[in-house]
């Protein structure tokens, strides 16, 4: 007897387990047996849609391409290289020839598997420093982005006004030559 017909409230004042019968039911529980009864199939309606999941906003900001195609790369020369050290491993247990060749590759490959983890970090210190964490309203990035748009403001206002003091022909010089 489930845990819904052993609470079901009697109407009549008879006790819930000799009033409800137990079907035969499929092995997975979800899947009711075939009965006819109408007072089964009243019981029986259908639960309102529910979605298999539900969709949370990121956690985390997406990584930049640049990173992330760091990232797949490093992934990808670290499995080689695992793979290789495998390989250089059972030879050596099966005594093959190949073992000194497999064994110096995976050595090889371990250092070019470090580089692709130190270029990840490099690739990413490098998208910070040019991009800036735009993120936070604190970002260092937004601030020198914005000192060096007064400067460029300011270089072109000096020099619109040099033009516009050589365009007068002289008048505005303090001495003549």
């Amino acid at each position: 007897m489930g845990t819904a017909e052993r609470h079901e409230a009697p109407e009549s004042g008879v006790r819930a387990g000799a009033t409800t019968r137990r079907t035969a039911e499929a092995p997975d529980r979800d899947i009711p047996s075939q009965r006819r009864d109408p007072e089964f199939a009243q019981s029986q309606e259908q639960p309102p849609y529910r979605p298999l999941w539900i969709e949370e906003p990121a956690r985390r900001r997406r990584m930049p391409d640049p990173v992330r195609t760091a990232a797949v790369r490093a992934v990808l020369l670290i499995s080689v290289t695992l793979i290789q050290a495998m390989v250089a491993f059972l030879c050596t247990l099966a005594g093959s020839w190949l073992a000194f060749p497999m064994v110096i590759s995976s050595v090889a490959g371990t250092v070019v598997a470090t580089w692709g983890v130190v270029d990840i970090w490099v690739t990413r210190q490098v998208w910070n420093q040019r991009n800036g964490v735009v993120s936070e309203p604190s970002s260092t990035a937004r601030s020198l982005r914005r000192e060096r748009r007064a400067a460029r403001r300011q270089a072109r206002a000096a020099g619109l006004e040099r033009e516009r003091i050589g365009r007068r022909g002289g008048t505005g010089q303090l001495s003549h030559p």
